[in-house]
Formats: C-alpha cells, structure tokens, sequence
C-alpha cells in the first residue's frame, strides 16, 4: 500500500509540473514562432500536406504537447487556430488518464477542419472536447507518404507527428481544447 500511495504522490508531483506551464504561458508571437516551425516539419514529412492545409476552411496548430504519467496521466499544450494562414485564436489543450502509465513524451499536433461548418462548430464552442462535441479522424502517415482531400472525406482530420519520449499514445479522445486570451 505504501508504494501505491508513493505512485500517486510521484504522478500528482509530475502533474503539477505539467500545468505549471499554465501559469508560464506561452505569448502569442512565441506559439505563432512554433507553429510555423511546427508546420515546416508537417510539411517536410508529408507529400501534399500543404495543398492539404490551403483547402481546410482552417486549422490549429500544436507545436508541443507534453504528456507526464505515472499512473494518472495528463496532457497540455497551447497553439493556434489558423484560417486563411493567419492567425486568428489561441488554445490549450488538455487531457487527463488513468491506468498503467510510465513515462513522459512531446509531441506535435495539427488539427484541420475540412468544412466551414467543423470550424464554425468549434469556434462557437466554449470548450470543444474530443468525443463529445465532435470527432477527429487521425491519419496515420509514415514519412514520405502523400495527404489530398480525395484520400480525406472527414470533416475533422488530426495528424500527431514529431513523437518524442518514452510513452506514445495516438489518441486525441477525451482531449480538451479551450480558447486563451492572448490579446
């Protein structure tokens, strides 16, 4: 039992750090510097990923999303809603898990709404959670292989690239997204 409860405290410890990062937000200039470095990695990796993003109605962007666990998970990030190629919101994501976890992994995330009705949905939301106000078709796409909207039918489509750590989880269910103030 005393090792159940040193778990606990060690995943609530981690947690904390986790979203200590709410309180060191990111400005806007810097989530808009990472996007776009973000994009260029999304762009070098995947053929078409660009003719892709210029036909969505709009797109975010998640440069870096950290995700901590040990037993009790949590996930967060801050991005940008872009449409038209500008800028035009800022977001955090958040997630949370419990179960068999170790580890901790930074990842990148780039949502995109193929119709101007997935995007109003999600800009008129005050808190658009996966799987309940609506869904994301992930891709998965290995280097080298090419996206087009004819091989992409779903009005919502999110792509994780980038992986870097020791637990990987290719799942956006149960995540949050939350609209910041960054004016």
């Amino acid at each position: 039992m005393n090792q159940h409860r040193k778990l606990i405290r060690m995943g609530i410890m981690l947690i904390t750090l986790l979203f200590a990062n709410a309180v060191f937000a990111a400005s806007a200039d810097k989530i808009n510097r990472e996007a776009n470095k973000a994009l260029g990695v999304f762009k070098e990796d995947v053929n078409g990923a660009q003719v892709f993003l210029d036909q969505a109605a709009g797109y975010l962007v998640f440069p870096r999303v950290i995700k901590v666990g040990i037993g009790v998970g949590a996930e967060t990030g801050e991005g940008v809603l872009r449409v038209g190629g500008q800028s035009v919101a800022y977001y955090r994501t958040t997630s949370g898990s419990i179960g068999l976890q170790l580890g901790a992994q930074s990842k990148s995330i780039v949502i995109a709404f193929m119709t101007k009705d997935s995007l109003q949905r999600f800009r008129d939301s005050s808190g658009w959670k996966v799987g309940v106000d609506g869904s994301i078709a992930l891709i998965d796409l290995g280097g080298g292989k090419t996206i087009d909207s004819n091989n992409v039918r779903d009005p919502v489509v999110g792509f994780i690239f980038g992986s870097k750590g020791l637990m990987y989880n290719l799942t956006l269910e149960g995540s949050k997204f939350s609209k910041l103030d960054k004016s």
